[in-house]
């Protein structure tokens, strides 16, 4: 008799199809359209293993193995490339933690509601611009010729700054705007951490006699551990993800030796170049080692976090 009231109630908490074959039939235009626009993409893959040529088509081009992916590997500014990306996105993955938290722990001491508001909503309207509006915004901004900053410097008798034609200072400007265009999110997310802390933790820290910054050491920071954890593991599938939206609008060629990250290169070898064979490699490369990136960082978000996506 128990056996047959477990089964039952499995039966219930399971996928019942026939009471809900209505909501999966709207899943039906959503699938066809991953299929379509994603995966049948996947097929130009085998592109990475030939020599493509586009009026032989896939086919018809000549099989030559791993070439390109030993030509990546041999060829110094494809390293560079690389390289490039790691640093540019690694130094955002770092701020982009830092900043929010320190921004989410200000605003929690703010108690002026209006205040708070306010500085949340400011902070927040870069994120709902892309960054074709952002880029002319910030060159217009960082002229050597006439812009905003480079006015305000002038000031204090400094010389014009190329920001975004001096690889000296062209990584530093991404890493800036983006922090920018990115930190409202993130503080948001961290606000909603700080939020879920118990009040009675802070009512008892204040008999104890602890002062605000030990009250943020000793009970906000904890609380807030598991989501910085989930957030930084998660962000390990964005290491060779430096932002082509960002680098595509606000780059050129008198920066690419700092500033060329492999989304952009890919683009300018296979689109500009007609390259689509060496193209295809290098973008095969880089999507492999995001996707072993992504099951790393799920499995430390769970292993530290307690956390799981599925």
């Amino acid at each position: 008799m128990k056996k047959t009231a477990d089964k039952k109630v499995k039966t219930k908490k399971g996928w019942d199809l026939k009471r809900t074959w209505q909501l999966h039939i709207l899943l039906v235009p959503a699938i066809v359209l991953a299929i379509i626009f994603q995966y049948t993409p996947m097929f130009g893959i085998v592109m990475a293993f030939q020599d493509f040529k586009p009026w032989l088509g896939i086919s018809g081009s000549q099989w030559i193995g791993f070439e390109h992916f030993r030509t990546m590997f041999e060829y110094d500014y494809a390293q560079q490339v690389i390289w490039n990306t790691l640093i540019i996105s690694t130094l955002k993955i770092i701020f982009g933690l830092i900043v929010p938290i320190t921004v989410a722990l200000l605003l929690n001491e703010v108690h002026k509601i209006f205040i708070k508001r306010t500085v949340q909503t400011v902070i927040y309207l870069p994120y709902f611009l892309s960054w074709v509006i952002l880029g002319g915004i910030l060159i217009d901004l960082l002229s050597p010729d006439g812009g905003l900053v480079n006015q305000f410097l002038g000031i204090f008798n400094v010389n014009p700054i190329f920001f975004l034609g001096s690889n000296d200072w062209f990584r530093t400007t991404v890493i800036i705007s983006d922090l920018w265009k990115e930190t409202g999110f993130n503080t948001i997310v961290f606000l909603a951490a700080i939020t879920a802390v118990n009040p009675s933790l802070y009512e008892a820290a204040v008999v104890d006699g602890a002062n605000r910054w030990k009250q943020t050491l000793n009970i906000t920071l904890p609380a807030m551990l598991p989501i910085i954890i989930v957030v930084g593991t998660l962000s390990l599938g964005n290491v060779l993800n430096a932002g082509f939206d960002q680098i595509f609008n606000l780059y050129n060629p008198l920066v690419y030796q700092t500033g060329d990250i492999i989304d952009t290169y890919v683009y300018r070898v296979s689109l500009i170049n007609g390259d689509f064979s060496y193209g295809t490699a290098v973008g095969l490369f880089k999507s492999l080692i995001s996707l072993v990136l992504i099951f790393v960082g799920y499995r430390l978000a769970f292993k530290y976090a307690n956390w799981r996506i599925f």
